[in-house]
């Protein structure tokens, strides 16, 4: 018979006195509801697990969980086995497309000179470091996990001089090192977003930009989700996802940034949101996308940060 039985996480538990992005104190925190360290599904209330307290930010939007789960290893969330990976047809391949969208949007707002440097943080592969070289920069990054690392040089022909070994929580370069720094979907797996949005500035030249792109707090689904989950009777909430995949820790809205660059060295140049999937019934679709695009609630929200 199949083996079912679910691997297990050790976590302590960091109780948080403020806001991780605009610092606000615990007035300002309305507790949205619990979220189980795995998928919830119709009725949670029939599934055994341990929970957490979700919080939305009055001030900043920001949505996070109160107390933060902290993995005994993070290997336990991000210890995918390679192999899953490179099983997938064609995942060596480079793809024109990949990352052209946002770099497409980036020389609307942005020129790039001979000779820029861009920094990719989570490089993967190194799939965003062969776009940022054919866009014209001479491009970097770093990745925590080895397997990736080795794999983006052995296989992509990524430098090895040019792609480094590391987290940001402990990776250091020069102030004032790059032009541009890409921070897709990173972001919001950082147990200190705030942290490592400020060290990344620092590494920014003046006039430079930085690439996010982050869940929204403003998700239409998520208060479909939540109002269902209230209507059958429960306090669940269907926002991040801080103890089982993808391991989303924080949820942003443009608030959160403009609130975070007051006090911290940086301009909002320009924002999007993109509706991504609705995972709601296809019958609904015709009607919800055009109003999320319409009110800005979809599931991702983009912004370029200026220096």
């Amino acid at each position: 018979m199949p083996n079912t039985k679910k691997k297990t996480i050790k976590y302590s538990f960091d109780y948080l006195d403020e806001c991780n992005m605009c610092n606000s104190t615990k007035e300002y925190h309305k507790i949205l509801g619990k979220r189980l360290n795995q998928s919830q599904g119709k009725n949670p209330r029939n599934k055994i697990g341990i929970t957490t307290t979700i919080i939305r930010c009055k001030k900043c939007q920001l949505i996070f969980s109160n107390p933060q789960p902290i993995p005994e290893s993070i290997e336990d969330h991000y210890g995918v086995p390679p192999e899953s990976y490179w099983k997938e047809k064609n995942y060596f391949s480079t793809d024109d497309n990949y990352f052209q969208n946002e770099i497409d949007k980036l020389k609307k707002i942005f020129e790039i000179k001979p000779g820029m440097k861009a920094l990719d943080i989570g490089a993967g592969i190194g799939k965003s470091m062969i776009t940022l070289d054919k866009a014209g920069f001479d491009s970097y990054g770093f990745e925590p996990s080895e397997d990736f690392r080795k794999m983006a040089i052995s296989k992509m022909g990524i430098s090895e001089e040019k792609l480094r070994l590391g987290q940001i929580e402990t990776i250091e370069y020069d102030e004032n090192s790059f032009d541009f720094i890409s921070f897709g979907a990173v972001l919001e797996h950082l147990y200190n977003p705030s942290d490592s949005l400020i060290k990344a500035i620092k590494w920014l030249k003046p006039g430079g930009l930085i690439y996010i792109e982050v869940p929204s707090s403003n998700w239409l689904t998520s208060k479909f989700f939540n109002l269902y989950f209230k209507i059958i009777g429960t306090d669940y909430v269907s926002n991040i996802s801080p103890m089982h995949e993808p391991y989303h820790l924080f949820e942003f809205s443009l608030k959160s940034f403009i609130e975070h660059s007051k006090v911290n060295n940086y301009q909002i140049a320009h924002y999007e949101y993109f509706v991504g999937e609705t995972y709601l019934p296809r019958i609904l679709n015709p009607i919800v996308i055009p109003y999320m695009k319409w009110t800005n609630s979809g599931m991702q929200f983009c912004i370029w940060l200026k220096k």
